[in-house]
């Protein structure tokens, strides 16, 4: 306890200037500290200057990041932080994640013959980039009506390799995004796998040659189950939760301008995956390519 906070328990008991002079503090001072108030303590400056920085991660992360990866995103950038301590600041300052909702129920299989078989048993992991591709198309509402995604994820590091957007869910939006991938990406011939559901823009007969021709194996889920692609259903999981249904959408191009930015300035880029040690795709297959010997 501070002399000054002593005196002023003590002033209802005895007086005042005898306080002070017992104490060797001067009245003046002790007055002047009564008016201004207590000063914060170390710990709570030190609580303030964290509660900042966490103020400023949360707004660079789109207000998506709960304790979790603010607390690797500190961490990251040289602050000395645990995650307990990060919870209740953050609490405090009401900076709050985003978060999914339970899993809705599973679709009825449909009887088709499997156009190609499953290569991957919903294993969705590889042993290094290009190996193993996921892909799959959702629908985004706006006021307009829908806009359709098309995406390609890279299952080694969960980087979105390649992205299409259309009004209309056609082979040809998934050929698009198949082609940005490999514009990209410029994978080996024979190595990598494309791994789908059996909807109809991906069994159809110009979205089959294209893989052929690029050398791609092809690989199929059973029809109407997510978890036969889970890899994808995720990052439209995450897509949705963080991006689109946190407001609501005018016009088709507001979205896709949105969506753009999404995954080319904030998923790839800088969104933490806890399956990748909390860094985003773009630093895990940094990491990896650094790792590996010079020929």
């Amino acid at each position: 306890m501070t002399r000054y906070r002593f005196i002023a328990h003590a002033k209802n008991v005895y007086p005042v200037r005898l306080l002070c002079r017992v104490l060797r503090v001067s009245h003046s001072g002790f007055y002047d500290w009564q008016q201004r108030g207590e000063l914060p303590t170390a710990k709570q400056q030190a609580d303030a200057r964290v509660t900042e920085l966490l103020r400023a991660a949360h707004t660079a992360a789109r207000g998506t990041y709960g304790a979790r990866r603010l607390t690797a995103e500190l961490r990251a950038d040289g602050h000395l932080v645990n995650r307990k301590r990060v919870a209740r600041l953050a609490r405090l300052a009401g900076l709050c994640g985003v978060h999914r909702g339970r899993a809705g129920k599973r679709g009825r299989p449909e009887r088709q013959a499997a156009p190609a078989p499953d290569l991957v048993r919903r294993e969705f992991t590889a042993p290094a980039p290009d190996r193993l591709w996921v892909a799959d198309g959702t629908y985004l509402r706006t006021w307009e009506g829908w806009l359709y995604l098309a995406v390609v994820v890279d299952a080694f590091s969960r980087r979105v390799v390649g992205w299409s957007m259309s009004d209309a869910f056609t082979s040809e939006l998934v050929i698009d995004a198949f082609g940005m991938a490999l514009h990209r990406r410029e994978p080996a011939q024979g190595q990598l796998i494309h791994h789908s559901d059996r909807g109809c823009q991906y069994t159809s007969y110009a979205f089959g040659r294209r893989l052929r021709e690029s050398g791609v194996l092809a690989s199929m889920g059973s029809v109407a189950d997510a978890f036969d692609n889970a890899m994808a259903e995720t990052f439209f999981a995450s897509l949705k939760t963080e991006l689109v249904y946190r407001r609501s959408w005018p016009t088709r191009h507001e979205l896709e301008v949105e969506v753009f930015s999404y995954i080319e300035g904030f998923y790839n880029p800088r969104r933490r995956h806890s399956r990748l040690d909390y860094l985003s795709p773009i630093e895990y297959e940094a990491r990896y390519r650094s790792s590996i010997p010079a020929a």
